[in-house]
This record gives C-alpha cells, structure tokens and sequence, in this order.
C-alpha cells in the first residue's frame, strides 16, 4: 500500500542556453544523464528524468525554449512548451546572477503569468559574483513576477541542491509513483542515442544504404562511480553486402561511425562514454510492425 504522504508530480526546468539546466538536473538526480540537445527528436517525448526519494517523486518534462518564434517550426516549439507550462506542478525557471534582464527573460515572464502556475527562480552561478550583490539581483527578478521563492545555487559544486527538492515538493500533490525506484530516465533518451548513432551513419554511408538501417540500444549503463557510461548498440541493416560496408575495410567505417557519435553522446550526456556497436542483418525489417516498434520509429515517419 502507497504512503499516504507520499508525493508526485511534474516540474519542469526552462532558462537561457547556458544557464546550467543540465548541470541542475545532473546533481538534482544524482546522476550525469540530463539530456542537452537542440535536435528535434529531443521533444518528441517530453518525460526526461525521474527523481525517487522516501518523500516522494517528480517527474521532471523537458521543453524545447521558450522564445519569440520568427518562423513555423520556431511557433510550433513555442507551443510544445507553453503548453507543457500549463501540464506540470510546478516550474523552475534558472536564471544567471545579474543586473540585466533581457527581452528573453521579460517574454519568458508573461508566458509564466498565463500559465498560472507555481515558479521557483533558481539562480545558479552564484560562485560567480559577490555575496553581498545577490539581494539586489533577486530584487530585480522578483519586479518581473511574483515567485513563490527565489532559490540562490551553485549547480556546479552541488550547493543548495536539497533546498531545490524540499521547495518542489511543497507544490506537488500527494499521490502515489509513476515510475519504479530504480527509473533515472525512460526510453526516449535510448531512442535519442540511437538516432545520434544513426544520424553519423547516415552521414558516413552511401546513399542507397541509410534508409535500410536502424539502430538498437542493447544496453545502456553508468557504472557505479559515475566516471563512464557504458552503451551497446547494434545497426541493423536489410542486406548482407550493406553490412560489409557499414563494417568497412578493417572495421574502418564502423570505428568511424562510433567515434563520432560517441563524441556526440559524451557532448549531450557530459560524461565520458564507451560506445561499442555492432553490425545484424535483418532482412526487410521496414515491413515488420514489430520490428519498426521495436525500433522506437512510427511506422508513418519511414
């Protein structure tokens, strides 16, 4: 039976690039696996990771940045996260210790009072400037929206990282998980590792043979003194002869191929990795329902 007082719900992060959001989510769930990428796969999915704790547990949604759109795709983003504001708890909005406050902050207000939801200003960097500047940068914030509270932390060292947790709890409600203990991030983010892998094959390969490949995730671990993450993945391709070339002379092309979505990965994840991939022929798998599920795509993208 669930504890009664049990927690869970949503949050979300939003800020500036650069800001720290996955240095922030990194230390807040003890793990290097955040996910900063500006591909268009990353929102497809918006659950990014999961924090378990006796209290309870919070989900915490990715959202593609909030900003003025100046064309189509820019509105449609725009949109995905407005909308996701409207869906969580609450939301952490990370800001850098400063005087100025830009344009890009002051829209991102207005988006947050229509909203109507909880905000907590994280304001991380504060190793940056002096202590005794920090009030009035909080003040200047606090003339642009009413906060539930402004959290000063050092995302970097870790510093007030507890503080952060207690304060989301505050606006969760009680209810019981969404996910087991042991769930850091859920499948989207093996799917988004397996299109960087595709996307350097697609890059390296022929013309004829990327539309006949797909990559799967065997395994996907850090290990336990958090120094690398350990993934196996395996290209799967429909011909015999594509899969000599996807191998290379020598395994040439393959070393390749990894080598650069391994430095790809180790840029997103902020982590050392050790990628090994291998090679399966699996003929006219574009036909298989199950095998294009199996791979993470819908049937329609293909």
């Amino acid at each position: 039976m669930e504890d009664a007082k049990f927690k869970s719900g949503f949050a979300t992060l939003i800020g500036r690039p650069n800001v720290g959001k996955s240095t922030l989510m990194n230390h807040l769930i003890g793990q290097k696996i955040a996910i900063t990428s500006n591909k268009p796969q990353t929102t497809r999915n918006r659950i990014q990771t999961v924090y378990t704790s006796k209290k309870g547990q919070i989900v915490f949604l990715d959202t593609p940045g909030i900003h003025k759109a100046k064309n189509k795709l820019g509105e449609y983003m725009v949109n995905v996260a407005e909308q996701t504001l409207k869906e969580v708890d609450v939301v952490l909005w990370l800001v850098e210790p400063t005087d100025f406050i830009g344009k890009g902050e002051l829209h991102i207000a207005e988006q947050l009072k229509k909203a109507n939801v909880p905000v907590i200003l994280i304001m991380n960097k504060i190793d940056m400037v002096a202590k005794d500047k920090l009030p009035g940068f909080m003040e200047n914030y606090r003339k642009i929206y009413d906060f539930e509270e402004i959290i000063p932390v050092c995302a970097l060292r870790g510093v007030n990282m507890e503080k952060v947790i207690s304060t989301i709890f505050r606006f969760l409600p009680y209810g019981p998980k969404f996910y087991d203990d042991e769930t850091i991030t859920d499948q989207p983010q093996r799917q988004i590792v397996a299109e960087m892998i595709r996307e350097k094959a697609l890059r390296c390969l022929d013309e004829e043979i990327p539309h006949g490949i797909a990559v799967a995730i065997d395994r996907m671990k850090e290990r336990p003194d958090g120094s690398v993450i350990d993934i196996d993945a395996t290209i799967i391709c429909e011909k015999d002869s594509h899969k000599g070339i996807i191998i290379g002379k020598g395994g040439s092309m393959l070393r390749r191929i990894g080598s650069q979505a391994r430095m790809e990965i180790e840029k997103m994840m902020e982590m050392k990795v050790n990628l090994q991939l291998w090679v399966k022929v699996k003929k006219d798998w574009r036909d298989s329902d199950f095998m294009i599920k199996n791979f993470g795509y819908d049937k329609k993208e293909i």
